[in-house]
């Protein structure tokens, strides 16, 4: 195929993602639209009511709004991982998925910015974590980890967000020519009056490759200032070296398998089966079972430095708690899906299967959810001090604002994909190019046979 038949072939199959949508997307976002409105009623009872609608009781005043704040800034670090880190390094594969990882990291931590609202107990005045100059010269406690949280939060929230418009600019003037009424509009605003020529691109890419480089150390510093919120405590089971990695780690395991938990029925409702392809998705999978096995290290490697100290040493008695007490299927539940789950995928086969790789990267989020469930919980209702001990258990009011959250990011998600392209028409282009001028010996030969 020509390089302009390519072209003209990947604007059309994108511009076809934004034709007016069929009954199933109806159903889909009146399903979230649902749950979400559900989770944020569920929220009202426990503004009206108090904590007296959740399971939280001394000495676990930890729970599920944690757990959830937890898994959702971690679902956010596959976005910069796939987008900043693979451009730098030049991994190609990178092209067809990394604006929907883009898109899943901006409404991500757009829903982990809800939790620590959600977990105040009185949520109108929010606006209090953020320093800023008053009469009464009130300040807030900088050397609390859960203020570190909020500039983090939100600095990692304004980068990516910058991040995704910038790669937006040359796609949305692209779809501008052809649009009509608001979406032209809307395309217009995106493109910030991008025009294609020679000066434009050269700037652009140099920008792309700033914000990348600086966008790079948020995968590490973000995930990490969110593990301190643990590590910098006296809890045993929180006070760890181990926790910044480990988190870090565990962040980007549950952000890729829910790229491709996404892509996976993306793909095939929207028609771009030729645009993302079996060999990206087993490239996200190679991810899957390389940061697995860094997280499979760090269970091992917590364990056993546990299991080191003496008799009735508190970190000891914490872990065999977790391993063998009240909360034991949660903790090997989650080290099955955690950690034999991504071994799977070392076979080719597997990664090849569609609804195998689907099953596994579900599991796998179901998973890293059941991790900080672990780590929050059973360190709180078994601390130090054994008259203290309680089994926390959520309430339906909890799961209920858990599963909403779900229904807020796919909300937006949904709304996203009918206005955002999902995937980048101008590297796609520039990689038919490069595939038109350097053809592959090998893939010559599969169509000449």
């Amino acid at each position: 195929m020509r390089a302009s038949d390519s072209f003209r072939s990947i604007e059309e199959t994108v511009r076809a993602t934004h034709e007016r949508p069929g009954p199933a997307y109806w159903l889909a976002l009146a399903i979230a639209g649902g749950v979400a409105a559900f989770g944020a009623w569920s929220y009202s009872l426990i503004v009206r009511g108090g904590l007296y609608w959740t399971g939280l009781e001394r000495p676990g005043m930890w729970g599920n709004l944690i757990t959830d704040f937890v898994f959702w800034v971690g679902i956010a670090h596959s976005g910069t991982l796939i987008s900043a880190i693979l451009f730098l390094f030049r991994a190609r594969f990178r092209t067809a998925v990394y604006r929907v990882a883009e898109m899943m990291t901006v409404f991500a931590v757009m829903t982990a910015g809800l939790y620590p609202i959600l977990h105040l107990g009185r949520p109108w005045f929010a606006y209090w974590l953020f320093p800023y100059p008053n009469q009464r010269e009130l300040w807030v406690n900088f050397r609390s980890p859960l203020i570190w949280d909020v500039f983090a939060i939100s600095t990692y929230l304004i980068v990516s967000t910058v991040f995704l418009l910038v790669g937006v600019a040359p796609d949305a003037a692209a779809l501008r020519g052809r649009a009509t009424g608001w979406r032209r509009r809307l395309y217009a605003v995106l493109a910030f009056g991008w025009r294609g020529t020679d000066e434009q691109w050269r700037h652009y890419t140099r920008a792309y490759l700033f914000f990348a480089a600086f966008a790079t150390p948020l995968v590490v510093s973000v995930h990490s200032v969110v593990s301190w919120d643990f590590a910098v405590s006296v809890l045993p089971g929180w006070h760890s070296t181990l926790f910044p990695p480990y988190f870090v780690a565990g962040a980007i395991l549950s952000g890729v398998a829910m790229v491709i938990t996404i892509l996976i029925p993306l793909r095939r409702a929207f028609r771009l089966e030729a645009l993302i392809t079996p060999r990206h998705l087993d490239m996200l999978a190679r991810l899957v079972v390389l940061t697995g096995l860094i997280v499979t290290y760090s269970y091992a490697t917590e364990i056993l430095l546990a299991l080191q100290e003496p008799a009735h040493d508190p970190e000891r008695s914490t872990f065999l708690y977790r391993m063998s007490g009240p909360y034991a299927p949660v903790f090997w539940t989650m080290v099955t899906c955690n950690c034999l789950g991504p071994i799977l995928l070392l076979s080719r086969r597997i990664r090849r299967r569609t609804p195998a790789l689907l099953g596994i990267c579900v599991a796998v989020n179901v998973g890293m959810w059941l991790e900080r469930f672990n780590i929050v919980v059973t360190s709180l209702s078994h601390d130090r001090l054994p008259f203290d001990w309680r089994v926390y258990v959520p309430t339906w009011v909890e799961w209920a604002i858990t599963f909403g959250a779900f229904g807020w990011f796919f909300l937006l998600f949904l709304l996203g994909l009918k206005i955002l392209p999902p995937v980048s028409i101008s590297e796609l282009k520039e990689e038919a190019a490069h595939d038109a001028a350097h053809p592959d010996p090998g893939e010559e030969a599969t169509h000449a046979r």
